[in-house]
C-alpha cells in the first residue's frame, strides 16, 4: 500500500470514530437532545428574523460551544464511571463542575441570544 493511501486510510478512520462519538452522545444523552433542539431554534429564528453575517457568526461559534462543552461533560462522566462505577462523593464534586461548565455556556447562549434576537423582536411590534 503506497504511504499516500495509508495516510488517507488512517484519517478515514480517524473521521468515522469521529462520527461514532457524535452519534453515540446524541443516542445516549438527553441534554445534547435539547441543545439540539435549542439550536435548531436559534437557527430557525435567525433565518425568520434575518440576522447578519456577524450575527451568524456568533450565533454558530456559541451552538457549537455549547455542543462541545455538553461533549466534555459526557466524557468526564464516562471516565469517573469507568473509574469508580459506585457512588462517590469526590467524583460526585468532578461531575457537578463538569455540569456547571455546561450550565454556564447554556446561559451565555441565552444571553447572546437575547442580545441578537431581542431587538430585532422588539422591532416587530
Amino acid at each position: 500500500m503506497s504511504r499516500v493511501k495509508s495516510f488517507l486510510t488512517r484519517r478515514m478512520k480517524s473521521f468515522k470514530y469521529a462520527f461514532n462519538g457524535l452519534i453515540i452522545v446524541f443516542k445516549t444523552q438527553t441534554n445534547f437532545k435539547i441543545h439540539i433542539i435549542a439550536a435548531l431554534s436559534a437557527i430557525a429564528m435567525g433565518i425568520w428574523l434575518k440576522i447578519s453575517y456577524c450575527e451568524w457568526l456568533i450565533l454558530t461559534i456559541i451552538i457549537f460551544f455549547v455542543l462541545i462543552a455538553e461533549t466534555f461533560n459526557t466524557i468526564i462522566e464516562k471516565i469517573m464511571d469507568y473509574i469508580n462505577p459506585n457512588y462517590d462523593k469526590k467524583i460526585g464534586i468532578i461531575k457537578d463542575l463538569a455540569a456547571a461548565a455546561v450550565l454556564l455556556a447554556a446561559i451565555l447562549s441565552l444571553v447572546i441570544g437575547a442580545i441578537i434576537f431581542l431587538p430585532k423582536i422588539f422591532m416587530l411590534f
